[in-house]
């Protein structure tokens, strides 16, 4: 991110633009809903200027900008539609210490300003970085359609009422009343007029005020494979509602970036045959928010009930009475087989699928290994890295081809995919040095054959 999203306050600021033409009555359209002190200097105004002066909503100096006109100026435009005055501008602002944006040219801006979405006190800012104008745009007529022109009036007697409000207590009491007005009763009474939504907020309150709170509640969410697109509704609903997101170490940074900004992160990374958090630490902190009354969200890579420690965890919370509630999410296995074009059950193939782990609490694990050795078997083995040379030792001895295809997916679903196909007579060797989550389809190989060698080939 180079520009840094910011709200300045205006009010009574001192906001200096150069300029007379299309250029500068574009950026005035925005200026002008602020309520900055606007001084335009331009020789020769367009007519437009000269009425916006006459009506008082600005300050038009008929000459061109020149030393000290800048000083105390919070903001700074160059719109005089001309390089070199531009240049002049940008350093005569500049040296007297205001923030400069020059119309339509990026490079010289110290600052930029956004598509804007004004539903006054709601206001939505969209950049691209000056990267996609016409992308911000469209962004914007979406927004535009969405957000009703009723919100600003809904938003300013919500605002006046800010300080009765503060009768309750912080946290989830008082963002639970005025998530119910402006989702609820809000909307609902401002249709029937401007006082309604008035009385309906002194009788909200009043409600709020008597109830008593409401318990906890625990979502387990499964966050996917990485990919956020693989998130489900559900998933996403519950992260926007959450107040507190217990998450695992493998959840990827975009998927987190999707949590509402209050919320308290906490990351309980777990890691095979290293530093760990332990599993009654976890179980603690679940149980301890949610019996603070919050919305608790455990949130686990791939799906909750696939080695996952869901039950572990559902057991902890069973004695306190806490409401749970479970969102599935796509498991590794899912995403890695669809990277590679292939399904996991095939007519012909295999009429069973096994999930398998590496390696459980008291090490590398035992399996049906005489069925697994069989022709045509297919199994999808999660953190098998670690235990690699035991799972070719225990299949071979049980009459495994050394033939057999092994396809290694690292961070399945994410930029940094890596698909590793291999035999088994090389997968020890194959996972060596791999440091992202990976998953070993065992019985299956790449569909594309073109593909296939390329991967051969960069190994």
């Amino acid at each position: 991110m180079q520009h840094f999203p910011i709200f300045v306050n205006l009010r009574g600021q001192r906001v200096t633009l150069s300029g007379g033409g299309e250029a500068a009555l574009a950026k005035l359209r925005l200026l002008l809903k602020t309520e900055g002190d606007i001084h335009v200097f331009a020789a020769e105004p367009h007519a437009d200027l000269e009425t916006l002066a006459d009506e008082g909503r600005l300050t038009l100096h008929r000459r061109a900008a020149r030393a000290g006109d800048f000083t105390g100026s919070r903001l700074a435009y160059g719109a005089n539609e001309d390089h070199a005055e531009d240049t002049r501008i940008k350093a005569l602002a500049e040296a007297e210490g205001a923030l400069v944006n020059i119309v339509d040219d990026l490079h010289n801006s110290q600052f930029i300003t956004p598509a804007i979405v004004d539903r006054d006190p709601v206001t939505v800012a969209i950049g691209t970085e000056g990267a996609a104008p016409v992308l911000a745009r469209a962004i914007k007529r979406d927004l535009e359609e969405r957000l009703p022109s009723s919100l600003g009036l809904l938003t300013r007697i919500g605002k006046a009422f800010r300080t009765a409000a503060d009768a309750l207590p912080m946290g989830k009491k008082r963002r639970d009343f005025w998530a119910d007005y402006y989702f609820n009763e809000g909307p609902k009474a401002l249709a029937k007029g401007e006082n309604n939504a008035r009385e309906a907020l002194d009788a909200l309150l009043t409600r709020h005020l008597s109830e008593a709170p409401e318990p906890g509640e625990v979502a387990f969410v499964g966050a996917g494979p990485g990919d956020p697109e693989m998130l489900t509704l559900a998933a996403r609903r519950a992260l926007d509602e959450a107040e507190v997101i217990i998450h695992d170490g493998l959840v990827s940074p975009e998927i987190l970036e999707l949590a509402r900004r209050e919320a308290l992160m906490i990351d309980v990374a777990k890691h095979g045959f290293g530093k760990s958090t332990p599993q009654e630490a976890i179980n603690a902190l679940i149980v301890g928010h949610a019996l603070k009354g919050e919305k608790v969200v455990r949130l686990k890579a791939g799906d909750p009930g696939v080695y996952g420690r869901l039950d572990e965890e559902l057991d902890a919370l069973a004695p306190h009475g806490i409401a749970t509630r479970i969102l599935p999410g796509i498991t590794a296995a899912s995403a890695a087989a669809a990277s590679i074009g292939q399904s996991l059950t095939k007519r012909g193939r295999n009429s069973d699928l096994r999930f398998l782990t590496g390696h459980d609490t008291k090490g590398f694990t035992e399996q049906d290994w005489h069925a697994l050795a069989a022709p045509g078997a297919v199994a999808a083995i999660y953190m098998a890295k670690k235990g690699a040379r035991f799972l070719q030792g225990r299949l071979m001895m049980h009459g495994a081809s050394p033939a057999t295809d092994v396809t290694v997916v690292e961070n399945a679903s994410r930029p940094d995919t890596r698909i590793l196909h291999a035999t088994l007579a090389a997968l020890p060797e194959t996972v060596e040095g791999l440091s992202g989550p990976a998953v070993l389809l065992y019985g299956l190989a790449p569909r594309d054959a073109a593909t296939e060698l390329k991967l051969k080939a960069a190994q």
